[in-house]
């Protein structure tokens, strides 16, 4: 049956903002600023756009973002735009992440219709989804964000007790030790003092973490779950009393080509991975302090917060690198030939945006 709950939008439009050469810079929000120089862009917008109805489809089964980019959009939009979103939303590099795996979408796009920009006026499907009943209520209020009442943890908090209610028992704080296979086909699941069997495994957790624990049986699936990497991210929430900010918006991105040593609120990727091969401690102090200074150095922002939250979320964002899409075809041809009662879930595989919804 269908789990119950009420979603908020937000109508106003709040712009994003890009910080290049100290500076913050809203991002065109309308069609009238494509057609405009808006900085940190040399030209208006509407060239590269013009540029990707012009450019061929790439002849390679993949490439990296930042190449698909620059080759569909020019140099700006690829080192500028395209580099803040993946450092905000993969918190990775965009010459190494691929374009096939983090952004589907645009690489079927354009695959199909030569173009990104005609891909969503004339894929098919669009309109059956666009015509869904579920997203009417936002379309009519204008939402231009969505979210649910209470916060996004009410989604878990709902499906818990969905099943709850039917009689499932779910087990927390109970980490999988092990995997083994029984010559009938089940899983032993192994739980440290205890196990269960299981007729069928569907696996949420990192593939990194997923490959240590599957049998010998598995090790070429092992193998190439191992090869899928992460990254560890820090978000830092500041409270400060009364502070009033400069610039109101959705947020703000920061390319890699800026000053890393002022980070956004969230800290990490190839930042964190520097310091701990510098041997730095990786402590809420030093967190909080970089917050700090981001804040006041990006946003001045110089009061001392009254409140201050770190959390350190270790390897928590998988990297889709090129070629990702390979690694899962060889998983994925592994299950089924040896009919193994296993199903891949979560952002470790068909990519963050799968799962950010």
């Amino acid at each position: 049956g269908w789990i119950s709950l009420q979603s908020k939008g937000l109508s106003t439009v709040l712009s994003v903002q890009l910080r290049v050469c100290g500076a913050l810079h809203a991002m065109p929000s309308c069609i009238r600023g494509l057609l405009r120089p808006s900085r940190p862009f040399s030209k208006p917008l509407f060239w590269p756009g013009l540029r990707d109805l012009t450019t061929p489809r790439g002849k390679d089964p993949d490439e990296t973002v930042h190449c698909f980019a620059q080759r569909r959009f020019g140099s700006e939009v690829a080192s500028l735009a395209m580099d803040s979103l993946l450092l905000g939303v993969f918190a990775g590099n965009s010459c190494e992440l691929s374009i096939r795996s983090c952004f589907p979408s645009l690489f079927q796009a354009e695959q199909t219709f030569h173009s990104i920009l005609l891909g969503p006026l004339l894929g098919a499907g669009w309109g059956a989804q666009l015509g869904s009943a579920r997203i009417r209520p936002p379309r009519a209020e204008c939402w231009r964000q969505g979210s649910l009442r209470g916060g996004l943890e009410t989604l878990p908090q709902a499906i818990n007790a969905h099943l709850a209610s039917r009689g499932v028992s779910v087990l927390q704080g109970q980490p999988v030790c092990g995997l083994s296979l029984w010559a009938e086909g089940r899983w032993k699941v192994s739980l440290g003092d205890s196990s269960l069997e299981a007729d069928h495994i569907i696996s949420a957790i990192p593939a990194s973490v997923l490959s240590e624990l599957l049998p010998a049986e598995a090790a070429p699936l092992a193998h190439a779950l191992s090869t899928i990497t992460a990254v560890s991210v820090t978000v830092v929430n500041l409270q400060c009393q009364g502070a009033r900010l400069f610039v109101q918006g959705f947020g703000h991105l920061v390319p890699s080509s800026e000053d890393l040593g002022n980070l956004t609120m969230m800290l990490g990727g190839s930042w964190l991975q520097t310091l701990e091969a510098r041997g730095c401690i990786l402590s809420q102090g030093l967190f909080q302090q970089e917050a700090e200074k981001a804040a006041a150095t990006q946003l001045g922002l110089n009061e001392s917060p009254s409140h201050c939250l770190v959390h350190l979320h270790q390897n928590s964002i998988p990297q889709d690198t090129l070629g990702h899409w390979q690694k899962l075809e060889s998983a994925t041809q592994f299950l089924v030939a040896q009919k193994l009662p296993l199903t891949l879930a979560g952002g470790s595989y068909e990519g963050l945006l799968s799962v950010n919804i």
